[in-house]
């Protein structure tokens, strides 16, 4: 290999090496430890970070809460039918917990409740797994908080197309409401501690900052270490006719 330019070379490798050994203190688990006691890596304590605010961005349940006080004394009167029958010994259980008239047939299950009621006891036992305190859920229904709530998710989502074949589009619209804004972001973020994206700002701008520093750290390293042995792209000369 010819060396066309010592300096440009040199830069080229010092920028790569360098770049290279930040990349080894990135993977290394230097950056505090998880809620497991377990030590962290850059990428792990990242994701830990963004999962945190991610989290402390989607508290829909008072909002949610609110569209739901429309529906309070509506009463339904539906045949659910769940994927499997053995989800049927669990939906059963919640349903009645929560004070709706609920029975197994043939053809399903078939229910009777106060829709709204029903509807904010789901919205309790999602704000409870949001705040972490799976306890009080795990203990209202005798069964895993996180089982339970799957199986609210289940239920959830028979009935919202129920009552979307009976023309009821307002409540489907709050039953689907809280499944997707209350449940699904209660199991999802399960066991995670929210945090709001002022409290990190700070730390959110320095690795927007490294990132793109980063990314131009290993260009210029290539860059350089190409120039250094003399692969350089020129734009090329125009031919005149004759």
């Amino acid at each position: 290999m010819l060396v066309k330019n010592k300096t440009e070379l040199f830069k080229g490798v010092f920028l790569a090496v360098t770049f290279i050994g930040v990349l080894a203190l990135i993977f290394s688990p230097v950056f505090g430890k998880d809620k497991d006691g377990k030590d962290m890596n850059g990428l792990v304590y990242a994701d830990d970070m963004f999962n945190k605010l991610s989290k402390g961005s989607s508290y829909f349940i008072p909002k949610v809460s609110k569209s739901n006080e429309a529906i309070k004394g509506t009463q339904v009167s539906l045949t659910i039918k769940l994927e499997k029958a053995e989800q049927n010994a669990n939906a059963l259980k919640l349903l009645t917990t929560s004070g709706a008239a609920a029975q197994n047939t043939g053809a399903g299950i078939e229910l009777k409740a106060d829709l709204g009621a029903v509807m904010a006891k789901v919205l309790q036992d999602a704000d409870d797994m949001y705040k972490n305190d799976g306890k009080k859920v795990a203990d209202r229904y005798g069964m895993d908080e996180k089982e339970a709530m799957t199986s609210w998710w289940s239920v959830l989502k028979v009935i919202d197309k129920s009552l979307k074949k009976q023309g009821r589009i307002e409540e489907a619209k709050i039953v689907s409401d809280v499944m997707k804004k209350a449940v699904e972001p209660a199991y999802n973020y399960y066991g995670i501690n929210a945090q709001q994206v002022s409290e990190k700002a700070g730390i959110m701008t320095g690795l927007l900052i490294f990132y793109v520093a980063y990314t131009m750290w290993w260009g210029f390293a290539i860059f350089y270490m190409f120039d250094g042995i003399g692969l350089t792209m020129k734009k090329a000369k125009v031919k005149k006719e004759v």
